[in-house]
Order: C-alpha cells, then sequence, then structure tokens
C-alpha cells in the first residue's frame, strides 16, 4: 500500500492509521528522522504483519510452530504450547489498567486487561521496580509495538538473513527470527539467550515471543540483560533508547510516551 505524504502528516498519525508502528514505517521506507518526513512523497505502508490471535494455524515453511528453553547444548525444559508463567508480581507493585491506558491511549480497555498480568511480571522478574524504569520501559514498549497493537514485526525478517551477528547461520533465518514480543526479540543468538534464561524453546519454537505470555517477558530479559535498568533509574533515556534500537529511531515519538509516563506513575 502508497500513502501520499500530506502537508501535516506524521509518521505517528500513519502508523496509528494504518495499524503500523513508527519504526516499521520508518525501516520499510529507509527514513533515518522519523521526525522528518516530506509532502508530496510517497510512503510505502508494510503489510503482512501477523497480529496477535490472528497467525496462521501452521507456520511457513521452515518456520517452526509455537511451544516452549535454549542456549548451546541445553535441554529444552518444556514442549507445552500453553502459557508459561513467570514469577507473580507482589501485590502493589507494577501498574494499573487506567495507568496503562494513559500512558497508551490507544489501547483497548479489553487488551489493557489482558496483558496487564504479563506487564507486570515480566517487570517484576527484571527488577523493573521504580517510577523511572517502569516508565522508561512502558514508553519503548508502547513505541516499538504501536501501543502494544502488535507482537510481530511488519517486515518479512529478509533483511536479517545472513546476519552472522546476529547468530542467523543457517538458511531462512532471516524470518524465522524476525523481530517479535513488544522489544521485537530478533536473530537466533537472542532467541537462545533469551530461550534458557526464562525457560521456554525459543530456538526451535520462535513463534512463541509473539504470545503475551512470553513476549513480554522476552522484552523483560532484553531490557535486564541489557542493564537498562540503572540507565533509567538515572533518567538517561537517550542511551536506554540506543541501547533498544541501535540508534535514535523514533525517540521524539518515545520521549514522548516517557514524558507521559512520568507523569502518570
Amino acid at each position: 500500500m502508497i500513502h501520499n505524504i500530506r502537508r501535516g502528516d506524521t509518521l505517528s498519525a500513519l502508523a496509528q492509521k494504518y495499524g503500523t508502528s513508527v519504526s516499521a514505517l520508518a525501516k520499510a521506507n529507509n527514513i533515518q528522522n522519523p521526525n522528518l518526513i516530506i509532502a508530496g512523497k510517497k510512503l510505502t505502508i508494510p503489510d503482512g504483519f501477523d497480529r496477535p490471535g490472528q497467525r496462521p494455524a501452521t507456520a511457513p515453511p521452515g518456520m517452526p510452530g509455537s511451544s516452549a528453553s535454549g542456549r548451546p547444548g541445553s535441554t529444552p525444559s518444556t514442549t507445552q504450547a500453553g502459557p508459561v508463567a513467570g514469577p507473580t508480581a507482589p501485590a502493589g507493585s507494577g501498574v494499573t489498567v487506567d495507568q496503562l491506558k494513559k500512558i497508551m491511549p490507544n489501547l483497548s480497555d479489553a487488551k489493557a486487561r489482558e496483558y496487564l498480568p504479563h506487564i507486570n511480571n515480566a517487570m517484576a522478574e527484571a527488577g523493573i521496580t521504580t517510577k523511572n524504569q517502569k516508565a522508561a520501559f512502558l514508553a519503548q514498549l508502547a513505541h516499538e509495538s504501536g501501543q502494544l497493537r502488535y507482537m510481530e514485526e511488519i517486515a518479512s525478517g529478509s533483511a536479517y538473513e545472513g546476519r552472522r551477528d546476529l547468530g542467523n547461520t543457517q538458511p531462512g533465518d532471516g524470518t524465522r527470527f524476525k523481530g517479535r514480543g513488544p522489544i521485537q526479540l530478533t536473530g537466533r543468538n537472542n532467541y537462545r539467550a533469551a530461550g534458557q534464561a526464562l525457560g521456554i524453546d525459543l530456538e526451535n519454537n520462535p513463534r512463541r515471543a509473539a504470545d503475551p505470555d512470553v513476549g513480554f517477558r522476552t522484552a523483560a530479559w532484553f531490557w535486564k540483560s541489557r542493564g537498562l535498568n540503572s540507565l533509567a533509574e538515572s533518567g538517561n533515556f537517550r542511551e536506554v533508547t540506543r541501547r533498544i534500537n541501535g540508534g535514535y529511531n523514533g525517540l521524539s515519538d518515545r520521549q514522548q510516551y516517557y514524558n507521559r509516563a512520568l507523569s502518570v506513575l
């Protein structure tokens, strides 16, 4: 789909209109500065995004189905396809449905209630407990997932094919280990590491990372493994963004969510 950019258009507004995310639009159109788009230009709207609960009943060729551990040499601890529970968030911790909806105003009440236990448990598991930490974490989730609208990258993942730095050494790894979860876990190495840490066989069942009971845990695992709690606590939101994004794509949009979260929490 092609959108003709008009005066007053923003990537954030267009992402909401077409049901995608700012980062996905920027990636699909090779936009270096998401805050600068030019009227009269054509914008490619990515398609093929797998929405939670609407993925094909059978996986594409070479793509495992869904289920449950793994770093090199590890033995899967579980293979069931049902929810995988992390630690339960202590009473009084985390965020409320009302707070979550104020931070992400386009999030439906039903989806907020569905996702909230998974978010709070994931934050508890990763030690995301202070106001600054929660605000930064939720702001990054909001931007990366289009306000928790999507749990899988729009693009096919073919751009990651052959990326040895991501551990994608086998044919089809780019698509197989495309971005999933609210922070878009990407690459065989990350799926393997997250899988072992969480006790879920994500290397053999990568599509599980798009399910909310696993996706929020992989996001929290990534956050903790990159040492983002200390950066968030010190207020260094810019560096948090760089470690998640690899650069500063969508920084203004992320900052808006962050400021809103700080005022709400």
